[in-house]
């Protein structure tokens, strides 16, 4: 896969160089443009699906097999919430010459899609946000507190 760093995780996820912030509009049809930096590493194919907080996941289509392969191989009783909530909602998307994905109503609905939408890239992943939905958890949730109490758990 283009630009994937060669180690990997503990799962055996690729470790990408996903990473900044883009704000886009969703056309009429809900259609968003993944930005081309995000797309040089996810590639031409991949997948979304329900994430937590209101958000959506994108991943590249090499993670996504790896992460369906890990869950499937784990118990049913520690895998089950997460194949509930990732599979069932989940779409493969042939990015269009214009690099964009026509997200369904469902996905749109549960990140609170309208118009206006940012999308992130969070190392192995992209994540899609309605920009109120993510000021306000930017707000709320990524203060300088939360952040040190998070880096104290990591090891910083």
């Amino acid at each position: 896969m283009w630009g994937t760093i060669p180690n990997r995780t503990n799962y055996g996820i690729e470790v990408m160089r996903l990473e900044g912030e883009y704000t886009y509009s969703m056309d009429a049809k809900g259609r968003i443009a993944v930005p081309a930096k995000l797309r040089a590493e996810l590639g031409d194919v991949i997948y979304v699906s329900k994430g937590p907080d209101k958000s959506l996941f994108v991943y590249a289509e090499s993670n996504w097999l790896r992460i369906k392969e890990r869950l499937a191989s784990m118990p049913i009783s520690k895998a089950r919430k997460l194949q509930l909530t990732l599979f069932p909602s989940a779409k493969r998307f042939e990015l269009d010459a214009q690099g964009r994905v026509l997200l369904p109503q469902n996905l749109r609905d549960h990140a609170e899609l309208v118009r206006e939408v940012v999308i992130l890239g969070v190392v192995d992943r992209a994540e899609i946000w309605s920009e109120t939905v993510w000021r306000r958890f930017e707000t709320d949730e990524l203060t300088p507190d939360n952040m040190l109490r998070a880096m104290d758990e990591l090891g910083f």
